[in-house]
């Protein structure tokens, strides 16, 4: 477990929500199922309170709390894509699982966590030391829904 975990709060939905985060991302694994050792407001004793796993060797954990609260883009989970078909899979997974578009690379899940879907190399673009060259990425990012890389260098490149 790392030192800080996040911690995502569902109605009763955490050990779906789990097994549905580890089924996306190599190196994801449940680590343990927390049961409640008496009724809560949420549940009943032995129901799965808690859900402990990792997503790509991140640390996470899914709370049952009883009480549905909304996710909005203040607080979101990226995913940092070495190419194209790995952020065309992760946003095709999520959107067919019954996802929903934003722009820029942003995807809500069927849970509505939003989740931020973008190349490796777009942070390096987009400080490029040169002005000109930053700008055009941003601009055709601006421009997306789902990040297209051979678009961002092309704008990076000037063409």
């Amino acid at each position: 477990m790392n030192k800080i975990t996040p911690c995502l709060w569902f109605e009763n939905a955490a050990e779906a929500a789990a097994n549905y985060y580890v089924s996306l991302l190599p190196e994801s694994h449940i680590i343990q199922l927390q049961k409640s050792p008496t009724d809560y407001p949420g549940g009943k004793q032995g129901d799965v309170l808690v859900v402990y796993f990792q997503l790509a060797g991140q640390s996470f954990m899914a709370l049952n709390g009883g009480l549905r609260f909304e996710y909005n883009n203040s607080v979101s989970f990226s995913i940092d894509c070495k190419d194209q078909d790995e952020i065309d899979r992760l946003w095709n997974r999520i959107l067919t699982d019954g996802g929903t578009e934003q722009q820029c690379g942003w995807i809500n899940d069927k849970y509505n966590v939003p989740w931020q879907i973008t190349p490796s190399d777009l942070p390096r673009m987009l400080a490029d030391p040169d002005p000109a060259k930053a700008q055009r990425v941003f601009q055709a990012m601006m421009t997306m829904v789902k990040i297209d890389i051979a678009a961002l260098h092309k704008a990076y490149a000037g063409d």
